[in-house]
């Protein structure tokens, strides 16, 4: 079975999401696909490490690129419920009616980032465990129906306390995000200045996917075909549990989901060994992170994921359509000068695997002038 031509549409705009990313951040693929994993499978993410990465800005654009109402909120102590829930209606509460505000706050927001999001109280984390589990929020004796797609973490650290550790289990993905290395700077100093000249402009903000179509594409796990692996991820936990790591039920099975995720993204309907990478992203506590590497990565190097094949020419006139698509967006040189890095690198693909489709390549070409075009004149 493959997906209809339409949902492969839907996976290369969400590639074209995820290039754009990489593209704007240094050292930041492993969020970006984090991210989109996220959005598809409509699951939690946490992300440990410093400030100073890069994770604000990252989301914010993610979110523009897909078409999603967006919350972010720095949680302190002191943080009151109404800073993220909204105000109490006060015309309502004299009428004898408890209602709350919920108008561009976290219960109204498709994707979520809360940084420090364990210093919250309980009255903040009881409602977000509502929210996270059942996308639910109580607003009075109402309970309000959440578009919530994912709620992106950020912390310095997993808490040890038994409460806090309950609500850090509701994240199935986990990633530590640290400083650019030195072999990084170079790039990092490039693309960070790049961001920094276009912070008034366009790029990375014009919507390259919808929610409704993310929404498509969450549809399709149920479909996914996971026997293939399914004996082989019983035995990675096997392997883990072995380690001395715990995994509760809950995300055991949001695991085979994530996997599942992967197929899909890959435009796959069946999972396949290269589809458990996820897996390498559910470590409870940051220690355990070598454990999972050791487990889990010899089995994605027998696959030859990373290096085997080539993409068929549909599926490049797919990537190249998408682009197309984009081009009356292009406003800043910055974002045409990505987009001409885009079309380079489509062309330079078919050149290696497919040598003969010289009419693609000239539309491929053709393309590249006319963003050489576009470029001159935002340089006037």
């Amino acid at each position: 079975m493959n997906w209809q031509e339409d949902v492969i549409r839907i996976i290369r705009k969400l590639d074209y999401v995820k290039t754009t990313l990489k593209d704007l951040f240094s050292g930041r693929d492993t969020v970006v696909d984090l991210l989109a994993l996220a959005a598809v499978s409509r699951e939690n993410m946490l992300l440990i490490g410093p400030p100073g990465t890069a994770k604000t800005d990252l989301i914010s654009r993610f979110c523009k690129l897909v078409d999603a109402e967006s919350f972010h909120y720095l949680l302190t102590r002191f943080t009151e419920p109404s800073e993220l829930f909204g105000p109490l209606d006060v015309k309502k509460f004299q009428e004898g009616q408890y209602y709350i505000r919920t108008e561009r706050m976290l219960p109204n927001a498709r994707i979520a980032f809360l940084d420090e999001v364990f210093q919250g109280n309980s009255a903040i984390l009881n409602a977000l465990l509502t929210l996270v589990n059942e996308r639910i929020f109580f607003n009075g004796p109402e309970k309000m129906a959440s578009p919530l797609i994912s709620l992106i973490g950020a912390s310095n650290f997993i808490p040890d306390d038994p409460w806090l550790s309950a609500f850090a289990d509701r994240f199935a993905l986990r990633l530590e995000v640290t400083s650019s290395r030195e072999d990084q700077m170079e790039e990092l100093i490039a693309k960070g200045w790049a961001l920094e000249q276009d912070r008034n402009g366009n790029f990375g903000q014009v919507s390259a996917i919808t929610h409704q179509e993310l929404t498509i594409l969450n549809g399709l796990i149920s479909q996914v075909n996971v026997t293939a692996i399914r004996d082989e991820y019983i035995q990675i936990v096997r392997e883990l549990r072995s380690e001395g790591v715990g995994l509760s039920d809950r995300r055991l099975v949001k695991g085979l989901k994530l996997i599942a995720g992967a197929a899909v993204l890959r435009a796959g309907t069946e999972a396949q060994m290269e589809d458990l990478w996820p897996v390498l992203h559910m470590w409870g506590r940051v220690e355990e992170a070598d454990v999972f590497r050791r487990v889990v990565e010899p089995r994605l190097a027998q696959t030859g994921a990373a290096t085997s094949g080539s993409r068929s020419t549909e599926d490049l006139r797919l990537d190249l359509d998408v682009l197309v698509a984009q081009e009356s967006m292009l406003r800043t040189e910055t974002s045409i000068g990505a987009h001409l890095r885009r079309l380079n690198d489509l062309r330079r693909e078919l050149i290696v695997n497919h040598p003969r489709a010289t009419d693609l390549r000239k539309e491929i070409e053709s393309g590249i002038q006319r963003n050489i075009e576009k470029l001159q004149v935002a340089n006037v």
